[in-house]
């Protein structure tokens, strides 16, 4: 929805250099992280990337990190190689919206892609050697799909191991086709507790290394976080107290999830 009404251009170099113009000079000197919107620089053609990197870093001599968001098909069109020159150009980290590991679900939700569409971006990135942060969506498949979806999730996130996993639950914003069938009984929107429950399943089947993963995002119940590797049995035991207590008034309430 946030895209739905724009048209996609790159601004490339050209529009870096206009932004960089109307900072202070001293706020120059103190940039140390970028990120490169709107919905999907990663897109644009490599040559322009590059020059975009190159241009932040004559320009910021703090600066440590730039970012971007990433999209399957974007990243399925570059080389192994193509990204490494990017990385070496000075991309540090990818953020990409995994948000199931569930084909069905990926169809209904009409993301474009397939899992494995998914996976074989991220490992490319990886490969790269370019940080990774995945999003997944927590009750996307509402009740009749939670087990499933946080399985196939689990498998995907395995398959990938990524660096960063943010985890978001679904909101059902009016006007979106989501809320509609909400509205018309079509789809049935978990429970705070259920949403616990399908996270449990989730991190339960998850093998990763050095992945850090959180619920910090404002539209979660509950917020976590550690890494998995070393704090997993710490993470489960946490969702297992809250959902035998089965107290809801101590999870985050409505109105401080309104996004």
């Amino acid at each position: 929805m946030s895209y739905k009404d724009k048209k996609y251009r790159v601004r490339g170099k050209a529009g870096i250099e206009e932004d960089l113009q109307e900072l202070p000079e001293s706020l120059k000197q103190r940039v140390t992280r970028v990120f490169l919107a709107d919905g999907n620089a990663l897109a644009m053609p490599k040559k322009d990337m590059i020059e975009v990197l190159h241009t932040l870093a004559d320009n910021l001599p703090s600066l440590q990190r730039v970012g971007t968001y990433g999209y399957a098909k974007d990243v399925r069109d570059k080389s192994v190689e193509d990204l490494e020159q990017i990385r070496e150009a000075g991309l540090g980290i990818v953020y990409l919206g995994l948000e199931t590991g569930d084909d069905e679900l990926l169809r209904w939700s009409r993301k474009g892609i397939t899992t494995k569409d998914n996976i074989d971006s991220c490992q490319h990135i990886r490969e790269a050697g370019i940080p990774i942060s995945l999003t997944i969506i927590l009750g996307l498949g509402g009740i009749e799909h939670s087990e499933r979806h946080a399985k196939a999730t689990a498998d995907a996130l395995n398959a990938i191991d990524p660096d960063y996993v943010g985890a978001l639950t679904l909101m059902l914003p009016k006007g979106t086709p989501i809320y509609e069938m909400e509205q018309k009984g079509e789809f049935v929107q978990m429970t705070p507790m259920e949403i616990l429950q399908e996270l449990h399943i989730l991190v339960k089947n998850t093998e990763l290394s050095e992945c850090v993963f959180r619920t910090n995002h404002a539209s979660n119940y509950l917020p976590l976080g550690g890494t998995l590797s070393r704090d997993k049995d710490r993470i489960l035991a946490t969702l297992e107290e809250t959902l035998q207590k089965g107290d809801e008034s101590q999870l985050r309430p409505g109105y401080l999830r309104g996004l």
